[in-house]
C-alpha cells in the first residue's frame, strides 16, 4: 500500500480527538457476543500513545475491583472504536507512564492541566 493511500485513510478516519499520555479517557468499544452487538465503555488513564499512521494505538489503564490494574490497547483507527471522550487532561513530563503500574492511591494521581 502506498504512503499516500495510507495518509488518505488516516485523514478519513481522523474523527477522534487527539489522545496523549496522561489523559483520562472514556473509550466506547463495539463488542460482538454471538449474534448480538453492544457498546462497552472502558474508562481510565492513557499511559502511552503511539503514532504511526494507520497503526497508531494507545494504551489505557484502569483499576478494576479489588485494586487489580487492567490495561487495554486500542487501535486508533479501528472500526470497532465507537468514540473517545476525554474526561480530563493531566500535566505529565514523559511519553510513557509505566511508573503508574507500581503506584496506587494518592501517589498514582496526576496533576490536571489548566
Amino acid at each position: 500500500m502506498s504512503q499516500e493511500l495510507v495518509q488518505a485513510l488516516v485523514a478519513k478516519n481522523d474523527k477522534h480527538p487527539k489522545v496523549e499520555a496522561g489523559d483520562t479517557v472514556r473509550v466506547h468499544v463495539r463488542i460482538v457476543e454471538g449474534t448480538r452487538e453492544r457498546v462497552q465503555v472502558f474508562q481510565g488513564t492513557v499511559i502511552r500513545a503511539r503514532k504511526g499512521g494507520n497503526e497508531a494505538n494507545f494504551t489505557v489503564r484502569r483499576i478494576a475491583s479489588h485494586g487489580i490494574g487492567v490495561e487495554r490497547t486500542f487501535l486508533l483507527h479501528s472500526p470497532r472504536l465507537e468514540k473517545i471522550e476525554i474526561a480530563r487532561r493531566a500535566k505529565v513530563r514523559r511519553a510513557q507512564l509505566y511508573y503508574l503500574r507500581e503506584r496506587t492511591g494518592k501517589s498514582a494521581r496526576l496533576k490536571e492541566r489548566r
